[in-house]
């Protein structure tokens, strides 16, 4: 909301302003939808006086129109698709993560939600050589793995130094923290696009659940302005800083017996995509575990159809032969 004031435009002058002001006349908006006859004759105001500093004004404020070529031009000149490094997940995301948006990985646990995050990080920092934050919540992170999935993906030990450099960890444990650390990374990140290093291309949450369960509940009012303080500063620098955010989230019981997404219908408003991954152990235990993902939300592809991975004694994420559509019954509550 743009108030008058004296200059705002050529013709503004402190009189008009003020005479203006008389008549209830505050800010652009309220000129421009005013009657400029009726208020020229109520503030003794020259009519074609008004009109002139009301086209100025219209100018100055008013957005210009943009089609929709011009809009998707700009869209794939700013967005970046990140591969996860498994095939199979590419192929569920519609080839990768989006920078611009957050996707959420949600599932019980063993499911597989922060080897997913692990894996796409790994391939981010070696095969893209792409920066990434790594935000821990539940502090179950440690170097060594970290290092262990690097030395799969790279021989030398000047690359996977490199590679290591390339991520960088931090752990929090509440929503303070974790806004603080967001907001540092917003302000550092001018610094990084004018400097000579890269600046961060992928934000993975592990996991936001963690962080927010907690103030969640009964009648915590503060807890749910917290929770949608945190979504607003993830959309945000997501779109602002043109980085993939990624999310983990856990699984809860419902009412009628199955499982959803935790922390309730206002966040199911907040990922652009929603993954959820499933396990089930093959042949009575006897067997690999089998893993399921399955788009609950998207923008760009059909919800409900599925890929199966693998996860090997490494931590690999390994492909399998893709399935089209999960069980429904499995699905009915999870959106």
């Amino acid at each position: 909301m743009v108030i008058l004031r004296e200059g705002i435009c050529p013709g503004a002058t402190a009189q008009l302003i003020q005479a203006l002001k008389d008549q209830h006349v505050v800010t652009v908006m309220d000129l421009v939808s005013a009657n400029i006859e009726d208020l020229a004759q109520k503030c003794s105001i020259s009519y074609k006086t008004l009109v002139a500093v009301r086209r100025v004004l219209l100018a100055q404020y008013s957005p210009f129109p943009s089609n929709g070529a011009d809009l998707y031009e700009e869209l794939m000149g700013s967005t970046a698709i990140l591969s996860t490094g498994n095939q199979n997940l590419d192929t569920l995301l519609d080839s990768g993560l989006y920078t611009g948006e957050l996707t959420e990985f949600v599932g019980a646990p063993g499911s597989g939600k922060t080897q997913v995050c692990l894996s796409l990080t790994v391939n981010i920092s070696c095969q893209l050589k792409q920066k990434v934050l790594y935000i821990d919540s539940t502090g179950g992170l440690t170097a060594s793995r970290m290092l262990q999935l690097i030395q799969n993906e790279v021989d030398s030990l000047e690359g996977q130094s490199e590679a290591l450099q390339r991520i960088e960890v931090v752990r929090v444990f509440e929503v303070y923290r974790l806004l603080d650390v967001l907001q540092d990374l917003r302000m550092s990140f001018t610094r990084q696009v004018m400097g000579a290093r890269s600046s961060v291309k992928a934000v993975v949450i592990d996991s936001a659940a963690a962080v927010l369960s907690s103030i969640l509940g009964g009648h915590h009012l503060e807890g749910i302005s917290l929770m949608m303080q945190l979504a607003r500063e993830l959309k945000t620098m997501a779109r602002e800083l043109g980085v993939a955010v990624i999310v983990t989230n856990c699984v809860v019981q419902d009412s009628g017996g199955g499982v959803k997404p935790a922390l309730g219908r206002s966040w199911s408003y907040v990922p652009n995509i929603r993954v959820l991954l499933q396990h089930r152990t093959e042949g009575a235990g006897l067997h690999p575990t089998k893993r399921s993902a399955t788009i609950l939300k998207s923008s760009r592809q059909p919800t409900r159809i599925s890929v199966e991975f693998d996860i090997t004694s490494c931590g690999i994420l390994g492909n399998r032969a893709a399935s089209s559509q999960h069980s429904a019954g499995d699905l009915d509550n999870m959106y």
